[in-house]
């Protein structure tokens, strides 16, 4: 279960009275058909879409909240989640950078993410999607992607032990496997192969599928592009959700 359908579930059960929490699996079952049995469609129709499912969404929880602040505050989660596009505050190289992000959905509809695409395009593959510049960099510089890749039969404490293995012949700086939070919750390796201006960084985040595998991110960039790439995939991964 992602994240999203936790926080329904428990907002339902939580500020409902009696007779309405009998019914809650039946609400959440119509809201997560409206939500996600239509993310098979393109970006384009998806765009129209959206806001309808919002609506309906929003209606419903309405309804069966008391008009709590809770219940409000969970439909302003609901919009902010799923809005075709909406405008962060990241940080880039110490300046707060105000920025228009849209909503795509990466291999086979099993998790959305937000980019930033007036700098990245996401290139669909078939076996993993990858977030590039737009524009190729010149041949000088190193490569600049976020790979993710889903491995749906490894799980995380076991998939980040053999990559952790992999990583230490290109990365002699790479640091101890360490568990985070931000931007996603999961395992995080970072390596580092000279400290020069063109120097390639490596971080690896290994996060749970929420069944038994895994979701591996994979960002590329350099020592130089720290505060530039590497803090716009950091913003960008910290938007990624699962959706089942």
């Amino acid at each position: 279960m992602s994240k999203f359908d936790e926080r329904i579930k428990n907002d339902l059960a939580k500020r409902t009275d009696k007779d309405v929490s009998d019914m809650k699996d039946e609400i959440w079952n119509g809201i997560n058909q409206e939500l996600f049995e239509r993310r098979r469609t393109t970006v384009k129709r998806k765009k129209r879409w959206v806001p309808a499912v919002i609506i309906t969404a929003a209606a419903i929880i309405l309804a069966f909240t008391l008009q709590t602040d809770s219940g409000l505050a969970l439909i302003k989660n609901i919009k902010d989640m799923f809005a075709p596009e909406k405008e962060i505050i990241q940080s880039i190289e110490g300046q707060d950078e105000p920025t228009n992000v849209h909503l795509n959905e990466g291999k086979d509809s099993e998790y959305i993410i937000y980019i930033d695409e007036t700098n990245y395009k996401m290139v669909k593959g078939n076996e993993s999607d990858i977030i590039t510049t737009i524009e190729p960099l010149p041949e000088k510089y190193p490569e600049v992607s976020m790979e993710i890749k889903q491995y749906p039969e490894n799980k995380p404490d076991e998939l980040i032990k053999q990559i952790e293995a992999e990583l230490k012949n290109d990365f002699p700086e790479l640091r101890p496997v360490e568990s985070v939070t931000e931007p996603v919750e999961g395992f995080w390796l970072h390596g580092l192969t000279e400290s020069k201006w063109d120097g390639k960084v490596i971080d690896v985040y290994v996060i749970s599928n929420g069944k038994n595998g895994s979701f591996v991110i994979t960002e590329k960039y350099f020592l130089e592009a720290a505060e530039g790439h590497g803090a716009r995939f950091w913003h960008m991964l910290k938007s990624f959700e699962i959706v089942e």
